[in-house]
């Protein structure tokens, strides 16, 4: 193994330890909903330091591999989607904290009732799927994996377009919960924007194996 195969290793393996704390902190942020548990909330405030300090580990190991083996063709291709990645991760993270703040502006639970109509678990379901599925293609290098997202991503955007009528005959029926509801449509938002940033990962992804795959059979 070449000291670059070796940096390039190191930095897939970065990415996938920080994929595994991002997907955790969205799972903590469905449950925190499901549950007014102030006690994940806390969690996953605290695990936000991490998963920045994660983008900046991952951001200076890309940048000295950059500097000290100028990578070419494929390899600067991974390099370049891990960059992107771990970018995209951040936000996922950033919007998992927000999701979780969500029990700290509201002054009761949702009903379960409530939650189903506007179909809160399958949509947060689904964005959870769809990061199982990135990661595993990152892992694998699977590029059929990866393109799964698409499919998973309409559901997502389908659940938010109806997500904005929905509030509003939450509203209309109870005015005085008006707080909760927007919260909760606010929730809808994030997740929709988890989706679209799967959907990049996917899409890097699919960029950077899709070229080893061809050079591959080039070289046969």
């Amino acid at each position: 193994m070449t000291h670059l195969d070796s940096e390039l290793k190191q930095i897939k393996q970065q990415v996938i330890e920080m994929m595994t704390l991002v997907r955790n902190q969205l799972a903590k942020g469905k449950n925190a909903v499901l549950t007014f548990d102030k006690d994940l909330v806390h969690e996953i405030n605290a695990n936000e330091k991490r998963v920045n300090a994660m983008e900046l580990s991952i951001d200076r190991a890309i940048e000295n591999t950059l500097a000290l083996y100028t990578p070419v063709a494929v390899d600067l291709r991974f390099v370049m989607a891990s960059f992107k990645i771990s970018a995209d991760l951040e936000r996922i993270g950033d919007n998992a904290v927000g999701i979780a703040k969500y029990i700290n502006h509201v002054n009761e639970q949702l009903t379960a009732a409530e939650l189903d109509k506007i179909k809160f678990v399958e949509m947060y379901e689904n964005a959870l799927l769809m990061l199982e599925n990135v990661f595993e293609a990152f892992e694998k290098e699977d590029t059929k994996l990866a393109r799964e997202v698409f499919v998973k991503d309409k559901v997502l955007n389908k659940i938010n377009l109806n997500a904005a009528s929905i509030t509003i005959q939450f509203i209309q029926q109870s005015p005085d919960k008006i707080n909760n509801y927007l919260y909760l449509l606010s929730i809808i938002r994030k997740l929709e924007r988890v989706g679209d940033l799967a959907k990049n990962i996917a899409e890097e992804l699919i960029f950077y194996i899709e070229a080893k795959v061809l050079k591959h059979h080039k070289k046969k």
